[in-house]
């Protein structure tokens, strides 16, 4: 089962720059901008994923306590619409009971706010958080 989920998030992610491409080269569509002040707050964050070491959505474990426990945790953020949507998309990884998360959030309160729901799910000492407090000027 962990080999198909595998193969489907990799024949996507390996897609997804083909259609970049192909959008880029339509007549009728304005190019792509590729400038570093245009590209998304965590995108330089995302160079240290592509680490084998590093924990991501896509290797997190498939055992049924593990999802659950991921499933909970992003309810429990989802449902907060006091939240912003940074918060609402933070990762959330989970392996053998201990929960990452990763990401920007708008606000030190943002931070907290997440990590407790996260420590109320998994419990106090499981949670790992390398959340950041996104730049208030950027988009």
């Amino acid at each position: 089962m962990q080999n198909t989920v595998t193969l489907i998030a990799a024949t996507f992610l390996l897609a997804l720059p083909l259609g970049l491409r192909a959008e880029e080269t339509q007549p009728d569509r304005p190019p792509v901008n590729t400038s570093a002040e245009n590209n998304a707050d965590n995108s330089a964050r995302n160079v240290r994923e592509r680490s084998q070491s590093e924990k991501t959505p896509v290797t997190q474990n498939e055992n049924k306590a593990d999802l659950e426990m991921t499933r909970q945790i992003r309810r429990s953020v989802v449902e907060d619409k006091s939240l912003s949507t940074y918060a609402h998309n933070v990762k959330i990884i989970t392996q053998d009971g201990m929960v990452d998360l990763k990401g920007p959030v708008r606000s030190q309160e943002e931070k907290k706010a997440v990590e407790a729901k996260a420590a109320a799910v998994a419990g106090e000492g499981k949670v790992k958080s390398q959340l950041e407090v996104a730049p208030k000027d950027s988009k």
